[in-house]
């Protein structure tokens, strides 16, 4: 190794996962591998993970027998590296999307219909548009693993043991990458010496002085997809873990969670290959990762130095990769009555890095791992207990069960996000047909309107009004005006009598809209609206935490019980309400976040009940300031009247008994 022969940058990897010791492509370099005690490691530098084979008899189950027999397998686990490389590469060049149909529950008469429909080749088609596109990521169902026979005990072994299995996939991936560049190649080739010999015969020699048709014009592919580093993204495991139930059985393991998201640290620069040079001599090796750690040479290990305690790290000569930690914390409709949320960390890696920002809901899949403490930065010794987090390989951002983005409310950068994200969510023909028909209907908005909490009795109006406020109106942008965005969201509040159903539509509507958020008024503080500053737990520094209308940006933000908040709080509202901005300069952060949300409210009047002879604004206890933000007031009243209480008890025992409401049993509603 020469000292100025280190600068090119290896391949990029996530965490420890790293296809380096695989494949068929040589290395590009020597490197170093030190022990533990920080000396060069005795004979040949060979990569330190999957290169001892100890169990001569990996058959433990019918699926294992699928894929292969080899008997050479990686120490402590079942995996044959040909085996499982092969019948990745039989799954990639073979499924169809008929095998899926059948995991399904669908018959061969069935996918026989089809046609050739069935018998698609989705993944080759996949792969050649990501390698045209220049993408190196490829997302993996994992379901189709466990739906094609001869991946059965692959889609096992990626379960139990990821570590081993993602690098074997990212060769497996590559090396279909450069057969289909090879084709590729073939066929522009053949292509080119076709309208040669065309010129030809026109009369125009094109042969060179070796009497060969030149193949300048046809692009080395091959050479292009050599020089990417293509990694797996697998999703789509049978069930999501709960976070309470991850215990030490799950350690190293593929996990997927469900979530939402509450802090997203900044982009930390994470490395991967370390630098080191040698005072004495000048000398330059690179060293590795290992294990998440990175083991500094304590002697030269050029043969004619062996200088000791001289090996200097260069940063500008190390690799690094893009990091992030995300606070994920368990969905408020999940937590268990009486107890407080639990939340985890999150190592997102390079293409993962800023996909979702606090407020989203995700669903993440990764390996569960854990990290020894040490007692003190000073002190060698480790704490008993380990500290967890999930190495996230994929997020998704798709949640069925509520609305859509508002796109005119978000920036640019997220709505492209959520336009990716909406990517997941698979509308078949029926629904798609089903949409369309609706949206023709003359009475859509009625029609809307009774389908929106249709166990509450009645109160059209109010759910119009919700309804209006959940689609929404559109910012507008004028280039002459004094302020060049006008919020196009609407505020409403909700204020009559006690027992009218008032928070359960907030309970509705906090389930079904986007980045819904709901709190109480009692229970919540200025700060908790709005951001307060923190101290970070590992880097010990002050860091600000979002409040729900933070949370909220972009949805809808329930407040119940509006008039029991005291002043304080309440005075943080007018500027969210109008500005659809919160200001801050606390701790020495000074800063200006986004809260463009809608603010849907609910508060009781005066003396807790609705008096007629006063006017409105002495019945509403709010400011006068405050209650002119609101777009949309709404009069909740329990008037006295035998008819309406006789209907409205029989509407209540219907749904009871029969599941049958009163009022919606002779209209059309819509059930999502």
């Amino acid at each position: 190794m020469s000292p100025g022969g280190q600068g090119r940058r290896g391949a990029p990897r996530r965490s420890d996962l790293h296809s380096g010791g695989f494949g068929s492509t040589p290395a590009r370099r020597n490197r170093l591998f030190v022990d533990g005690n920080g000396m060069p490691a005795a004979g040949e530098p060979l990569p330190r993970s999957d290169a001892t084979f100890s169990n001569i008899n990996p058959g433990t189950s019918e699926a294992e027998a699928m894929a292969g027999n080899s008997t050479r397998v990686i120490w402590g686990t079942n995996i044959s590296i040909q085996d499982s490389m092969s019948a990745f590469k039989n799954f990639l060049y073979n499924f169809a999307t008929k095998y899926r149909l059948w995991a399904d529950g669908a018959t061969e008469d069935e996918t026989r219909i089809m046609g050739e429909a069935a018998e698609r080749r989705e993944y080759i088609t996949m792969l050649n548009d990501l390698r045209r596109l220049g993408v190196t990521t490829f997302n993996l169902d994992i379901a189709n693993l466990k739906a094609y026979p001869l991946t059965r005990k692959l889609w096992h072994q990626l379960a139990a043991y990821p570590q081993e299995i993602i690098p074997l996939m990212d060769q497996t991936v590559k090396d279909v990458m450069v057969d289909l560049a090879l084709k590729e190649m073939d066929v522009l080739r053949t292509e080119a010496q076709r309208g040669a010999h065309g010129r030809d015969r026109r009369g125009q020699s094109i042969l060179t002085s070796d009497g060969v048709v030149p193949t300048a014009n046809v692009p080395d592919l091959v050479g292009e997809v050599e020089a990417m580093t293509f990694k797996v993204l697998p999703f789509g495991l049978d069930e999501t873990v709960n976070m309470r139930d991850l215990d030490p059985a799950d350690m190293d393991k593929l996990v997927s969670i469900k979530g939402l998201v509450i802090r997203a640290t900044p982009i930390i620069p994470d490395m991967k290959e370390a630098f080191f040079r040698c005072s004495a001599c000048s000398y330059g090796v690179q060293v590795d990762i290992d294990r998440g750690k990175i083991t500094e040479p304590t002697v030269c290990p050029r043969d004619s130095c062996k200088e000791k305690n001289s090996m200097q790290l260069l940063h500008n000569r190390c690799s690094f990769s893009d990091k992030q930690v995300i606070k994920l914390q368990e969905t408020p409709d999940n937590i268990p009555d009486g107890q407080t949320p639990h939340s985890v960390s999150l190592c997102v890696y390079d293409e993962l890095v800023d996909i979702c920002k606090a407020g989203d809901r995700v669903e993440v899949t990764g390996i569960f791992r854990c990290n020894p403490m040490r007692v003190s930065a000073r002190q060698r010794s480790q704490k008993a207990l380990f500290k967890t987090y999930i190495d996230v390989l994929h997020v998704q951002k798709v949640d069925r069960k509520k609305m859509g983005i508002d796109m005119s409310t978000v920036e640019q950068e997220m709505s492209e996000q959520a336009a990716d994200a909406e990517q997941g969510r698979h509308i078949s023909a029926e629904e798609e047909e089903k949409i369309k028909r609706t949206a023709s209907r003359p009475d859509i908005y009625e029609l809307l309107s009774r389908s929106l909490a249709p166990s509450v009795y009645e109160m059209d109006d109010v759910k119009k009004g919700i309804l209006l406020q959940m689609f929404g109106g559109t910012n507008k942008t004028f280039q002459k005006g004094g302020n060049p965005r006008y919020r196009g969201d609407i505020n409403v509040l909700l204020c009559g009598d006690p027992s009218t159903s008032k928070s359960q539509l907030l309970r509705y509507v906090h389930k079904i809209a986007p980045r819904g958020v709901y709190t109480s008024g009692k229970g919540s503080s200025a700060v908790g609206l709005t951001a307060y500053v923190t101290r970070d737990p590992e880097t010990r520094q002050m860091v600000l935490e979002s409040g729900a209308l933070v949370l909220s940006d972009g949805g809808v933000c329930c407040i119940d019980e509006f008039d029991k908040m005291n002043e304080a709080t309440r005075s943080v509202l007018h500027e969210v309400m109008e500005q659809q901005t919160v200001s801050i300069a606390k701790a020495g952060i000074i800063t200006t976040l986004n809260a463009r949300t809608s603010i849907l409210a609910s508060a009781n009047p005066i003396g807790s009940r609705y008096n007629p002879k006063l006017a409105v604004p002495q019945n509403i206890d709010l400011p006068p300031t405050l209650l002119s933000r609101f777009d949309l007031v709404y009069l909740v009243l329990d008037r006295v009247d035998e008819t309406e209480d006789r209907r409205l008890a029989k509407h209540l025992v219907g749904m009871y008994l029969e599941d049958n409401p009163e009022n919606a049993s002779s209209e059309e509603i819509l059930v999502s």
